[in-house]
């Protein structure tokens, strides 16, 4: 195994990392965005664009890992299948979450409401995040996946 070859697959670890910590970003930008807006036309536009952005980034981030990333570590630890089966279960509630989010965004709900909505995806987010890093960052140390990182983690 090369230098590059071994910075290639340690590589996957600090993607997962960073792609989170750039989602944590994110979701407290909008969390200001709506602290900060009163129900003012431009506050209510960027919330609304902050809010696009926030749900197809993360919703990327999660068919990516159910597309490409967790095919290749059940593939190669097929002793974390019931991990995996946790994390995409998770994935499906955090779409659940993030579909009800962008609706009351779309309609222009109160402040309020908006946050109630963010509280529920920064909660399962947050636990998720923590789950999966436990679960997985030292089985990316060694994650023999020859593939694009966007393509894998998202777009962040």
């Amino acid at each position: 195994m090369t230098e590059g070859d071994k910075t290639r697959l340690i590589a996957w670890n600090h993607e997962l990392r960073t792609v989170h910590a750039r989602l944590r970003d994110a979701l407290e930008v909008m969390r200001t965005a709506l602290g900060a807006g009163e129900r003012a036309e431009p506050a209510t536009r960027d919330l609304l664009l902050f809010c696009h952005g926030f749900c197809a980034a993360l919703t990327g981030h999660h068919e990516g890992e159910d597309r490409a990333l967790f095919p290749a570590i059940a593939a190669a630890h097929p002793e974390l299948r019931d991990t995996l089966r946790a994390l995409e279960q998770d994935h499906s509630m955090i779409a659940h979450l993030l579909s009800g989010l962008q609706a009351a965004a779309d309609r222009a709900a109160s402040p309020a409401e908006l946050d109630r909505h963010l509280e529920g995806v920064a909660a399962i987010m947050e636990s998720h995040f923590r789950y999966e890093e436990r679960a997985l960052l030292t089985v990316l140390e060694g994650l023999a996946l020859d593939a694009n990182p966007r393509d894998v983690l998202g777009p962040l």
